[in-house]
C-alpha cells in the first residue's frame, strides 16, 4: 500500500494565514504540521508517500522532507493546480499507485490515542473496499457524517448535513483498494464544483464493501483547519509531551522503531538538530 498527503489546495482552509505561509509547514508546538500525517501514514507501515501540494508551497514541502531516504522512505510530490476537491488527489497519484491500494490523509488531520496503530494495521491489511473511520463529535454539521447500524455496517453517508443522522463525523483518514483511481474517474463534480469524498465513499457503499471503525472515547483527532483548533492541537500536544515525555509525531523515532533506519542513522539525525529538545530527544532514545 502506498500513501497520500494531500496538503494545501482541497485540503487548506486557514485563511488568511494560509496565504502568507503553507499552513503544513506551520509548526503545531514543535514540529511542522505535515509531521503529524506523515507519522500516521508510517504507523500504518506505509512507507512510499505522495504528497500532493500547490504550486507555491510544494518545493517548501520538497525542502522539508527531501526524498525520504533519510526516513528509509520514499517521496515524491505533485502539484494539483486548483482545489477540485479531495477525490482528485487519486486521479493525480494515478502514476505513482500503479495500481496499489492507496491511504490518503489530509495534511491538517492529527490523531492519537492508545491501538491507534492496531486500528491502522486493520485498515491497511483490508484486500477488498475501504475503510475509514467515525469519531463521534457533539456537532457534527461541518464534516461528513457516517449512519451505521448496530454491526457498524454503514447505511449511509451525508456531506455536511443539515439534520444529521448520527454524531459521527468521518475525519480525513481513508483506506483504500486498488480500484480507487477508477472509482474517483467516474466522479462527476458536485454543485461547488469539486471531486467529493463523500461520493467516491458513496461507491464501495453500493458495492458493500465500504466499512467503519470507530474511534472510542479517550481518542483525540484535531482537524487543525482553523486557528482555534490549530491553538488546541498545540496545546494538547504540548501537554502529552512535557507530562510523559514521549514525542507525539517524531517521524525520526518512527523509522527507527520500524527498523527503516539504524541506530547509527537515528543519531547523525539527531546530531543534526542538537541544539534544541527535538534534536536532544532522538539522542536520548540511544541511551
Amino acid at each position: 500500500m502506498k500513501g497520500i498527503i494531500l496538503a494545501g489546495g482541497s485540503a487548506t482552509r486557514l485563511y488568511p494565514l494560509s496565504k502568507a505561509i503553507s499552513k503544513q509547514i506551520m509548526p503545531v508546538y514543535d514540529k511542522p504540521m505535515i509531521y503529524y500525517p506523515l507519522s500516521t501514514l508510517m504507523l500504518a507501515g506505509i512507507r512510499e508517500v505522495l504528497i500532493i501540494s500547490t504550486p507555491r508551497d510544494l518545493p517548501v514541502f520538497r525542502d522539508l522532507l527531501e526524498s525520504g531516504e533519510q526516513l528509509g522512505m520514499h517521496f515524491e510530490y505533485i502539484i494539483q493546480e486548483k482545489p477540485n476537491g479531495l477525490a482528485e488527489a487519486f486521479i493525480l497519484a494515478e502514476e505513482f499507485l500503479q495500481g496499489q491500494p492507496a491511504c490518503l490523509i489530509l495534511g491538517d488531520n492529527m490523531f492519537y490515542g492508545q491501538g491507534f496503530s492496531s486500528m491502522l494495521k486493520r485498515a491497511q491489511s483490508t484486500q477488498k473496499g475501504a475503510t475509514i473511520f467515525g469519531y463521534y463529535v457533539k456537532d457534527p454539521r461541518a464534516y461528513g457524517v457516517v449512519e451505521f447500524n448496530e454491526h457498524n455496517q454503514v447505511l449511509g453517508l451525508e456531506e455536511k448535513p443539515e439534520n444529521p443522522k448520527s454524531n459521527y463525523a468521518v475525519p480525513g483518514l481513508y483506506f483504500y483498494d486498488e480500484t480507487v483511481v477508477q472509482k474517483a474517474k467516474s466522479l462527476k463534480p458536485s454543485k461547488r464544483g469539486e471531486l467529493e469524498i463523500t461520493d467516491l465513499n458513496r461507491l464501495y457503499l453500493e458495492e458493500q464493501r465500504l466499512h467503519v471503525e470507530l474511534f472510542g472515547r479517550g481518542f483525540a483527532w484535531l482537524d487543525t483547519g482553523n486557528c482555534d483548533s490549530l491553538l488546541e492541537a498545540a496545546n494538547f500536544v504540548a501537554t502529552i509531551q512535557n507530562r510523559q515525555g514521549y514525542y507525539i509525531a517524531c517521524i525520526e523515532e518512527i523509522a527507527w522503531r520500524n527498523k527503516w533506519i539504524t541506530g547509527k542513522q537515528l543519531c547523525e539525525l539527531g546530531h543534526k538538530l542538537e541544539k534544541t529538545a527535538y534534536g536532544q530527544y532522538l539522542l536520548d532514545l540511544l541511551k
